[in-house]
């Protein structure tokens, strides 16, 4: 679970989309920002989550709202995965996971019984200030961009 707090200033980051693009947080200042963190490309619920934020992509920019989207996955997979289901918005690669353990998402999971480290999934809603507005980390995969959206009325 992350020890950042709705309040706290977000940490920085710098790093490659899918295309080898440079992105960080400033590249953001005086804009919202939604930052998802999930654990792998590919995988069920992670899918269900980037095609909820793609089907109502158009709603988020409508509100002023950037979306990026965090994997220790390389760039070569977020190219496959962003090119398979046409997703709109950057996913940048963590492969160190310096950016998941920055924002303190990198933790102990369970399932079916075993125990494992893996990504938290968890958004981040980050104001134009570079604050931390709200932070979701009981994430509804299939209702991810109306989380962020209740959030913002």
């Amino acid at each position: 679970m992350s020890t950042l707090k709705e309040g706290d200033k977000a940490p920085d980051f710098i790093g490659n989309d899918q295309n080898g693009n440079t992105i960080s947080l400033s590249d953001f200042t005086g804009k919202t920002l939604v930052l998802y963190f999930y654990p792998q490309d590919n995988t069920p619920t992670c899918t269900k989550e980037a095609c909820n934020f793609r089907d109502n992509y158009q709603s988020l920019v409508d509100k002023g709202l950037s979306v990026i989207g965090f994997s220790f996955d390389t760039e070569k997979s977020h190219k496959k995965f962003i090119d398979k289901f046409q997703l709109p918005f950057p996913l940048i690669a963590d492969p160190d996971k310096k950016i998941i353990e920055a924002y303190g998402v990198w933790g102990e999971k369970k399932l079916y019984g075993k125990v494992y480290m893996g990504t938290l999934r968890t958004t981040f809603i980050i104001d134009q200030h570079g604050m931390i507005k709200h932070i979701i980390q009981k994430v509804d995969s299939n209702n991810a961009s109306a989380q962020v959206l209740e959030l913002l009325k």
